[in-house]
């Protein structure tokens, strides 16, 4: 029995549970409680602290947040100021047009998206290729215009459908408007799209705030020399936006402040008439007011529209003018250097006259050539057995150019280089619009610099006696702009004093009202002789009443100043001049006048690119010009005929 009860005994310490303690239990459920309970406190003062910074320490920059979720910062664009001509003619102004605009980051698939607006708004080839152009040239851009200018039934289709093409808007915006079109159209130029250059350009003027939300800028022209006049203060308004980003309200507004007005020197109406007068051909004319420097005409041909650049050219209008062997975007008065032919010989002659190396009343005989002692070339006269005897003055009037051959192997070519520096030659004028060239004026350093490749040799870089005859009628390195042509004849009419040439004449600040008159800027004066000075410009009235001239002057109710000028092109090696030279070939035509003679109110350069001769291509164009300028009278068609064979005892050139 012992036994058994020994055996259960054991049998329940290895089956049955084991007694609980109640106080050692209190105790972890107790220490449990108190974890827990501290843990719930730490997350909760975790959650208070939290609170606590967010609304108290940073309540404002959460706050700015919010705002900044609802509230856009909208920039405002300013109306780009109006140019016009001294009379007040509009040239360039701006108006407000509907645009179709792509916002890029907001559209998931481009190509599908354009294709669907095309069956809503009409969008053409020239649009999508227009737009390619735009997307490569703008990444920088938040939104890029698809099609400008929609009509208001295509505004409302649109609005209709707006909810199936996110990231197009409907945008009004300012678009730049050019009513002459090709006229003048190198002097004002145009805008277009702001690239990484104009970002460039307005980093360096410190203007970067003010062209937020600008997106277009002066390219060429006074639009672009007077770009920081014409564009005005950028305005800022906040307005509350919706979830889809719509404008609900306008919170407030700082308004932009318009652009500067500015008014040229240019007349427009003389503009059309020289342009008329010149025609189809290609070629330059600028007319200076002498007396202060202002740029009357300013011509280049052929032109182009610049309306066809507002918006951003389409390819084939681009090729059609960048691809043109006629160059209608090359602005030939600033930018086009051309051998000034015997236009150079009145300047040559003052300087002859100051040096001593002539005098008024010394003679020469012509026989027709000039030939350099020992040599075997001949230098040829324009007119077969020459002029006779030549003085200086029947030099100018007849055009002779043995007379300079002459000239020309008696100067140091130092010498003629200083003296025509003065008149502009071979330096910029300062003109007030960008991209002027400085021409050639030879010297003995200039041709060391130009030849000092390692491609030339010594004999390259030296200045030889033929060097110097060839300059002395205006060929040879010579290269003038049509610019600094008019800006001489301009100097000699004013008797030496020169005047910066300028496009712009008042700026005109609307907010103020305020005027600015730009000063007409005497920059030098070219130190001659009196009785030296009368010489010359005695023998430039005889250019249009007996000499090389005188045909297109027949009958003329002023009395005017001039000189011909036809600069070689292509050497004929010898042979006779005539119209079967291909065009391109022929001779440039130049005329270089002043009018009225005793009291010049003008002074002008012509040039006819492949023209022939500068008497029967140049000076007919310069007549029309001068007859509207002073008598009123329009040209009513192309004042120069095509080039002909030249009757050489008349028109020397």
């Amino acid at each position: 029995m012992r036994r058994l009860f020994t055996r259960r005994n054991h049998a329940s310490s290895l089956s049955g549970p084991e007694l609980r303690n109640p106080g050692r239990d209190l105790y972890h459920f107790r220490r449990r409680m108190w974890i827990a309970g501290a843990l719930i406190v730490l997350a909760f003062a975790g959650l208070f602290g939290r609170f606590v910074d967010l609304q108290l320490i940073q309540h404002q920059h959460y706050q700015t947040l919010a705002e900044s979720n609802s509230i856009a910062i909208v920039p405002i664009v300013p109306n780009r100021g109006v140019v016009t001509d001294r009379n007040g003619i509009v040239l360039a102004q701006s108006y407000s047009a509907y645009t179709l605009e792509v916002t890029l980051s907001k559209v998931r698939n481009l190509d599908e998206t354009i294709d669907e607006l095309a069956k809503i708004v009409d969008v053409q080839p020239r649009d999508r290729k227009r737009f390619k152009r735009l997307l490569e040239e703008s990444k920088n851009f938040g939104s890029l215009p698809l099609r400008t200018r929609l009509s208001d039934e295509e505004v409302a289709r649109f609005a209709v459908n707006r909810y199936r093409f996110p990231g197009i808007e409907i945008k009004a915006r300012l678009f730049r408007q050019y009513p002459f079109g090709e006229v003048a159209s190198h002097v004002v130029g145009y805008i277009g799209r702001i690239n990484d250059h104009d970002l460039e350009r307005i980093d360096e003027w410190e203007e970067t705030a003010n062209y937020k939300g600008s997106d277009y800028i002066g390219k060429v022209g006074v639009e672009l020399s007077y770009e920081r006049e014409l564009h005005g203060t950028t305005g800022v308004e906040q307005v509350e936006v919706d979830a889809g980003g719509r404008a609900v309200r306008t919170l407030s507004r700082a308004p932009p402040t318009s652009g500067n007005n500015v008014k040229l020197a240019l007349d427009i109406r003389l503009q059309q008439a020289a342009e008329a007068a010149l025609g189809d051909h290609r070629g330059a004319l600028v007319a200076i007011e002498p007396a202060t420097g202002d740029v009357l005409a300013f011509v280049s041909k052929p032109g182009f529209d610049p309306n066809l650049f507002v918006d951003g050219i389409d390819p084939a209008n681009w090729e059609l003018l960048n691809d043109s062997p006629d160059k209608p975007l090359l602005n030939r008065p600033l930018r086009g250097a051309y051998p000034p032919g015997s236009t150079i010989k009145p300047f040559l002659a003052l300087a002859a006259l100051g040096s001593g190396k002539r005098t008024a009343t010394q003679t020469i005989f012509d026989p027709g050539f000039y030939q350099i002692p020992g040599a075997a070339h001949r230098f040829r006269d324009d007119k077969p057995g020459g002029h006779g005897t030549v003085d200086i003055t029947k030099s100018i009037v007849v055009s002779c150019d043995t007379y300079y051959y002459m000239l020309a192997g008696e100067t140091d070519i130092d010498d003629t280089h200083a003296f025509l520096s003065k008149f502009s030659y071979g330096q910029k004028t300062g003109i007030d619009i960008e991209g002027e060239l400085a021409g050639v004026l030879p010297s003995r350093g200039w041709k060391r610099e130009r030849f000092s490749g390692k491609n030339y040799r010594e004999e390259h870089r030296k200045w030889y006696l033929g060097d110097s005859i060839s300059a002395g009628i205006g060929q040879g390195y010579n290269a003038f702009t049509p610019l600094q042509q008019a800006q001489a004849m301009a100097i000699i009419a004013n008797d030496g004093v020169a005047f910066r040439p300028h496009l712009a004449k008042s700026i005109e600040n609307l907010s103020t009202g305020v005027v600015r008159q730009i000063a007409p800027e005497p920059t030098h004066t070219v130190a001659m002789k009196p009785e030296h000075l009368a010489v010359v410009k005695n023998a430039l009235i005889g250019v249009p009443r007996e000499g090389t001239s005188a045909r297109a002057f027949v009958g003329a109710a002023y009395v005017s100043a001039g000189k011909t000028g036809t600069s070689q092109v292509y050497s004929l090696k010898g042979e006779k001049y005539s119209a079967r030279v291909d065009e391109r070939l022929r001779d440039h035509a130049w005329y270089l006048a002043y009018a009225p003679a005793d009291h010049p109110r003008i002074a002008i350069a012509v040039l006819v690119e492949n023209g022939g001769f500068g008497a029967q291509a140049a000076a007919p164009i310069a007549r029309a010009v001068l007859d509207y300028y002073l008598l009123g009278r329009k040209p009513t068609a192309p004042a120069a005929a095509g080039p002909a064979s030249r009757e050489p005892e008349d028109e020397s050139d």
